[in-house]
């Protein structure tokens, strides 16, 4: 719903649970509209969580209004125009579609259509015809990760969610010290976030603490990660100052207990550091607001090819006739793009159909991350949770 969570206070005891999250929407304004609100807590109290297995590489699933393509491969320059150029030779459209990398890992979801009928594509034939040639495209590198292909089990989950479960599958989190590869300095050109994993004795939990660069979904992230790594969250708090977003999690694995191996400690830190920086904005952002078309995403993707743009990540959708498209770029050794290039471009495309939004480089340098304590350990030294309880619900 594009709402903001300011602060949070999470706690669970035995069958009892209280989460408080204060939430403003997007321009910083308090939700005043009942219909809103009813809504939020009509989804609440109704909607049942539903997390499907992991799943891999490539995988077509047909529904009734599209068909859901899900795909993971080694990242390179012009891997998206390349996966577009297939899908329009296919006479599949492409309705929307999210694409990320990281650490030399690209995944994405693209749900697609049928360009003449408009409806979604369930021959079996030409949905194995689909899988096949974009696994070729995925296979244009030696990696031997690109060349695993599945056809995906029904199942219809939230996209980004999907997208953290198959790079989390992918094992994207590993670090790549191959230097040639650029992830090393890609990941020195912004603010790291800073995780830690550490010991509660006394209380019997794993603590996890985070800083990083405050972004919408940052909490989204973080939670998905630690429930497809098998962890339960039983207390916690968020807080955001400025652009900063500090986050504390007391958690125990799905068994009850906490971390007690130190591999398992760094592996839960290098899965948490790669689901905050999956996301994270890189490089130029450019929008694109046009009447949509067939083929229109392929001639985008191929103009930014031929100026030499490589696409770090990409939002694309479809809404009434328009093709409303968001892109982040940068050149193909991950430096700032030059603007005299994206002017070039949006001359080719047209000035009102692409637009600069922001470009990353030009912002200020967060500070630098620091140890942060237990924010929550005034509580556990003071009060029980019967206490805090009661706290909460009349503060």
């Amino acid at each position: 719903m594009n709402l903001v969570i300011t602060k949070a206070y999470i706690s669970s005891d035995g069958v009892w649970f209280m989460d408080v999250f204060n939430v403003i929407d997007r321009n910083g304004n308090k939700i005043r509209d009942k219909e809103v609100i009813d809504y939020i807590q009509r989804r609440i109290e109704n909607n049942p969580s539903f997390a499907p297995s992991l799943r891999e590489s490539v995988g077509v699933v047909p529904t009734e209004e599209h068909t859901v393509i899900e795909l993971t491969g080694t990242d390179r320059p012009g891997l998206l125009s390349e996966i577009c150029a297939v899908l329009t030779d296919l006479h599949c459209n492409v309705v929307t579609a999210e694409i990320w990398t990281h650490n030399t890992r690209a995944a994405a979801v693209v749900h697609v259509t049928d360009d003449s009928s408009g409806c979604a594509i369930k021959d079996p034939s030409r949905l194995s015809t689909i899988r096949d040639l974009l696994s070729n495209v995925l296979r244009g590198s030696n990696d031997p990760k690109t060349a695993k292909t599945t056809l995906s089990p029904p199942g219809v989950t939230n996209r980004d969610r999907r997208l953290h479960q198959i790079m989390f599958a992918d094992r994207d989190y590993e670090r790549i010290e191959r230097e040639g590869r650029g992830a090393l300095r890609d990941r020195g050109k912004r603010p790291l976030p800073h995780v830690t994993v550490v010991d509660c004795v006394d209380k019997d939990y794993t603590v996890v603490t985070m800083r990083a660069t405050d972004r919408p979904k940052l909490l989204f992230d973080i939670v998905c990660t630690l429930t497809d790594m098998q962890y339960v969250v039983f207390h916690g708090v968020v807080k955001t100052v400025r652009t900063e977003a500090f986050q504390e999690f007391y958690i125990r694995h799905v068994d009850g207990f906490p971390i007690s191996l130190e591999a398992e400690r760094e592996r839960l830190v290098q899965c948490l550091e790669a689901a905050i920086e999956r996301r994270a904005s890189e490089g130029m952002e450019l929008e694109l607001c046009t009447k949509d078309r067939v083929g229109l995403l392929s001639d985008i993707t191929r103009i930014f090819r031929e100026n030499s743009l490589c696409i770090k990540r990409a939002e694309i959708s479809t809404e009434e006739g328009m093709a409303r498209d968001t892109f982040y770029v940068t050149d193909v050794t991950g430096n700032p793009v030059d603007p005299k290039i994206i002017d070039s471009i949006r001359r080719q495309i047209g000035d009102k159909v692409l637009n600069v939004k922001h470009n990353s480089s030009l912002s200020p340098k967060a500070s630098q991350p620091t140890t942060i304590g237990f924010l929550l350990g005034n509580f556990f030294k003071a009060r029980s949770f019967q206490n805090f309880k009661l706290i909460r619900s009349y503060s």
